[in-house]
């Protein structure tokens, strides 16, 4: 059948300021959550600057826990949660906040794993040179690690995009509610491939603009 996109653009683009919105966000959160919980793993494990066995067992059995996870079903099991502090497990805000506690404790992982890459030597010569444990942490060893960090970071876009699509399932809006709804839902393959086509333009630009800022740092 024909698609109407005199319709169906609007609601196209609509979707993809949705999209954008619960991207946007769920970026900003939990890339601050994250790189906190990244840090605190790094820096809690045993023989690190802050040593603290007991908070890097309690954070690791987190991040171990919620991790594996498929997001599909994270939804569903933190919904009781999103109802009580949002008054709704539907539409785009609610979406967020699922979107948003998954992508923290993978962000986490992933910054502690790009931290405990960089060399102790460098650590080392910053305590030896006087400089605090948190001075250290936060001026030398991250700053260190900053290139693999946006690489890192631009994969965790890349993933919460599809985490983006995903919602839609459940009601979240977007691209991916519009996929269903007007592609898979209506048999029309051609809204299917317009939506296909919309997300990996997202995923290229944003590959290109995070390929070319760690580019940039690891040539100083």
């Amino acid at each position: 059948m024909d698609t109407n996109w005199e319709l169906l653009r609007p609601v196209l683009v609509t979707s993809i300021q949705e999209t954008l919105v619960m991207v946007t966000v769920t970026v900003l959160v939990a890339g601050i959550v994250g790189l906190v919980l990244g840090a605190a793993l790094y820096a809690t494990r045993p023989g690190n600057l802050l040593e603290q066995p007991v908070v890097f067992a309690v954070l690791n059995l987190v991040v171990n826990i919620v991790r594996p996870v498929p997001f599909i079903i994270f939804i569903t099991a933190v919904g009781p949660v999103t109802l009580a502090l949002l008054g709704t497990t539907i539409g785009t805000g609610a979406a967020v906040f699922p979107m948003a506690l998954m992508a923290a404790v993978v962000i986490g992982r992933v910054v502690e794993q790009n931290l405990v890459g960089v060399d102790p030597g460098v650590v080392e010569a910053a305590r030896a040179a006087g400089a605090g444990r948190l001075r250290t942490l936060f001026g030398i060893v991250i700053p260190e690690a900053l290139g693999p960090l946006i690489l890192g970071y631009t994969f965790m876009f890349i993933a919460i995009v599809d985490m983006s699509a995903m919602v839609g399932v459940v009601g979240g809006g977007g691209l991916g509610n519009f996929a269903i709804m007007y592609g898979y839902q209506q048999f029309d393959w051609t809204v299917t491939l317009v939506t296909v086509v919309v997300i990996i333009v997202f995923v290229q630009l944003a590959q290109l603009v995070g390929n070319t800022l760690a580019a940039r740092v690891l040539r100083r």
